[in-house]
């Protein structure tokens, strides 16, 4: 699959959920592996927000991203709509502090991105694969997320919130194609207590009873429901026999399941990349969403970092063993580092370093918790290296290998007896007038 951004810039204007002030967001096309980013064109030098999970600040009612001093309200919706029509780069420009609520769903956006149309790029898409469970709990809530391995994308969310009138509900989408006909057009909703109290906060200035289902979770009269309504600026409001406020009808039985799944998928987007995975969320919201994303993201700097290791098995026989090793090193016992040798090229080698309990240096070095002393590490790291280097002459054994200069050691893992040393050396430079530049990781 190839990366993909919007054919031409496109405006959507609304009002804020909780500012109340009208704002407009463009969208803009992209280049390959830029990703989603927001610009305040309201503020001087129009300061870039990264749409990125770690510059997450605030999950109450909404998703907020801050980059500096600047920041962006609710942005899940719009995300949402972005990752569910697979457009993997976007350049946004925002006119205010928060995006427009619009009708509460992620439909207007879809709307607005297939206006602009979508247009392919030259680049693969680069998915996240989840290869194993991960899960996250909010334990103050109860909250729990799952990935589980699929071969594409698909998400569940189940929702309880112990309400006559909601009750349990389920929302599955079993594949990302299906997101504009089965979870764009779900509004957000919110409980009438909620809604009262974000009334005497003086929040929902932008709330119109049209862009969020209101769900009763107490008796109320009419004498109530008319005061509510003075408050709302609305004529009248009733209850219907589902249990919600007459200003809407619900589009989907399970409607506030599936906006919960369209929260997910809009929070799951400030992972960076798309996913390959099952989702399983119960009873979803955007802090244990955040949470869960902020997992997926160390998990992604884990493989980057393990990005190029070497595959090692024993039962395969080595391109070169001790005795070959002898015949291009010097180094004899005690002080051979390396094993074997199991790949080689022009540019990269990797050796094996077997640590054994018999080691001369675990008599004092710690003898009662044994570790392999780091300059070893250092040593058998050179004389992996120093093989690379030597089989470029004819003559290999009339050569020696001497440091030079050794940068930026780190030492991240304790290494005892039993344990296998996976040693790579790769040039970064061509050898020049027997010089060498290598980068080591064991």
């Amino acid at each position: 699959m190839k990366q993909c951004t919007i054919n031409k810039p496109v405006t959507v204007k609304g009002i804020g959920l909780h500012t109340g002030k009208h704002v407009e967001l463009t969208l803009k096309p992209a280049p390959v592996n830029f990703g989603y980013r927001f610009i305040r064109v309201d503020q001087e030098n129009a300061p870039e927000i990264p749409a990125d999970v770690n510059y997450v600040v605030d999950t109450n009612r909404g998703t907020t991203i801050k980059h500096g001093e600047y920041y962006v309200n609710t942005v899940e919706h719009v995300l949402s709509a972005l990752y569910g029509l697979e457009v993997d780069n976007v350049l946004m420009e925002i006119n205010g502090p928060e995006m427009p609520i619009m009708d509460g769903s992620a439909q207007p956006f879809i709307d607005a991105i297939e206006d602009a149309g979508i247009e392919e790029q030259s680049e693969e898409r680069d998915y996240f694969e989840i290869k194993e469970p991960i899960s996250y709990r909010d334990e103050s809530t109860g909250s729990e997320i799952v990935g589980l391995p699929s071969d594409h994308f698909e998400a569940t969310a189940l929702i309880d919130f112990n309400s006559e009138f909601l009750g349990q509900q389920f929302a599955n989408l079993e594949k990302i194609s299906d997101y504009k006909s089965e979870i764009a057009s779900c509004r957000t909703f919110v409980f009438l207590h909620e809604l009262e109290s974000l009334l005497e906060q003086n929040l929902i200035k932008g709330g119109d009873m049209e862009n969020a289902i209101v769900i009763l979770d107490r008796k109320i009269n009419q004498q109530e429901l008319d005061r509510l309504a003075d408050k709302l600026h609305k004529p009248s409001m009733k209850v219907n026999g589902e249990g919600i406020l007459n200003t809407v009808s619900l589009h989907y039985k399970n409607e506030p399941a599936r906006h919960k799944l369209l929260d997910v998928i809009g929070d799951l987007a400030l992972l960076g990349k798309p996913i390959k995975g099952r989702i399983v969320a119960t009873r979803p919201g955007h802090t244990v969403n955040v949470g869960f994303t902020k997992v997926l993201k160390q998990k992604i700097k884990e493989e980057q970092k393990l990005k190029g290791k070497p595959m090692y098995d024993a039962a395969i026989p080595p391109l070169y063993d001790s005795e070959d090793i002898q015949k291009i090193l010097p180094h004899r016992f005690p002080f051979l580092m390396v094993d074997k040798i199991i790949e080689l090229t022009e540019k990269s080698v990797v050796g094996i370093k077997n640590v054994t309990s018999g080691e001369y240096y675990f008599q004092g070095h710690f003898p009662n918790n044994p570790l392999f002393p780091g300059v070893l590490q250092m040593e058998a790291l050179a004389q992996t290296g120093g093989i690379l280097c030597l089989l470029t002459v004819p003559d290999p054994q009339n050569w020696d290998t001497y440091f030079l200069k050794i940068d930026k050691a780190r030492f991240k893992h304790k290494v005892r007896p039993g344990d296998t040393l996976i040693l790579k050396m790769e040039l970064l430079h061509p050898i020049r007038r027997g010089i060498c530049q290598m980068y080591g990781t064991a």
